[in-house]
């Protein structure tokens, strides 16, 4: 099967993260099989969901690891105009379908060349690393990674296949989801000297996080390789309140700190809570029962630093006819990686500007690409 075909019918499974992706792992562990490569499952704790390692080639140190991710976002509420599920050609130079750019076109380039790889005399092994949960904290990747390390010989850089346009990244933001639950004293909403709205301190709270951001702009902290140069702090939901006339006992919010790699999640934090100290300090002079808690719905999600990635950028460039290399605002399973001191770049088919999108696609150009790119890498990976 080629690239197309393939993610046809990677495409048809119906990978959403708050649902299983095992169907189409095993559609991959089956392709595999046909070929002969090796490859290894690692389950979520309830089992409902799994990683998979695959290795072409020896089984030896070095070489390289691809590395996508198998679960989608919702489509629901979106107006498409096909089947989400179903990879729709309109003859428009674009492939259509949940997960064409973000990022299963890359796992299809990636599977269309093991039937070559697997005939090719490689010196160094090709690692083939899918993850589940990406979309919802890079929750499935670190015990991925943790079994690599701990079971095989230790790859020498990983190639994190996001949507780029093919064009190298070496560097992204670290993201952490937050929710802030503010709990006041109810009253009638005529007798405010008599509660505390939760509401009321929430929005104090949240006008706090934004100016963190303005704080970190004046005091320099900016990096310009990013379109937004500087950390970001975003609320996205709020809830509170049961009626107009009474004071919210309760309101919570949920919200996110983006940290450049250069800024310290928790010193970002750090701020957002010494006002949250204060506030919740205020609201108990009159009502002793209030609070302000606030948790992290994810673990963070590391930045990627444009650190000790020569050798693999290096590869990069010279398979894509030495194209510069960037930095994005968004995060990725990169981080992780890095963390555990492998060496890795983001490099993939597709344009993030589609991802999460109705009517999401990919270029035909951009899937060819990928597959030159595969077929390129292995051929480099070959003995003198």
């Amino acid at each position: 099967m080629n690239a197309a075909e393939l993610l046809d019918r990677l495409v048809g499974f119906a990978t959403v993260s708050r649902d299983s992706n095992l169907d189409l792992i095993a559609f991959v562990e089956g392709y595999l099989d046909e070929h002969g490569v090796e490859h290894w499952r690692v389950e979520s704790d309830d089992g409902g969901k799994a990683n998979l390692l695959a290795r072409i080639g020896p089984d030896v140190a070095g070489g390289v690891v691809l590395s996508g991710h198998t679960d989608v976002v919702p489509v629901d509420g979106q107006p498409w105009s096909t089947d989400p599920f179903t990879l729709s050609d309109k003859g428009d130079g674009r492939l259509y379908g949940r997960g064409t750019c973000d990022m299963k076109g890359f796992i299809a380039c990636a599977l269309a060349e093991v039937p070559r790889w697997t005939g090719l005399p490689l010196e160094t092994p090709i690692w083939l690393a899918l993850s589940y949960d990406e979309e919802v904290g890079c929750i499935g990747a670190p015990r991925m990674i943790e079994r690599l390390l701990a079971d095989h010989p230790r790859p020498a850089a990983v190639i994190v296949g996001e949507p780029t346009m093919m064009h190298p990244v070496v560097a992204h933001k670290g993201a952490t989801n937050l929710r802030t639950t503010v709990t006041g004293r109810a009253s009638h909403s005529s007798q405010v000297n008599q509660g505390v709205s939760a509401i009321h301190v929430a929005a104090r709270l949240v006008t706090r996080i934004e100016d963190v951001m303005a704080e970190l702009r004046a005091e320099g902290r900016v990096d310009e390789a990013f379109n937004v140069v500087h950390s970001s702090l975003h609320v996205g939901k709020i809830q509170g309140g049961t009626a107009i006339n009474i004071m919210a006992r309760e309101c919570s919010f949920e919200w996110e700190i983006r940290h450049l790699p250069s800024d310290r999640f928790e010193e970002l934090l750090g701020r957002v809570n010494a006002t949250a100290v204060e506030l919740e300090a205020e609201m108990q002079r009159r009502a002793p029962e209030a609070g302000i808690v606030t948790e992290a719905l994810n673990t963070t999600v590391p930045a990627l630093a444009d650190d000790n990635n020569a050798e693999v950028l290096g590869l990069c460039r010279e398979l894509l006819d030495e194209r510069p290399a960037g930095a994005v605002a968004y995060a990725t399973e990169a981080g992780q990686f890095q963390r555990e001191g492998l060496p890795t770049v983001i490099c993939g088919p597709g344009s993030i500007g589609q991802a999460h999108q109705p009517d999401e696609y990919i270029d035909i150009e951009q899937l060819e690409a990928g597959t030159r790119f595969m077929a390129a890498l292995g051929e480099r990976l070959q003995r003198k």
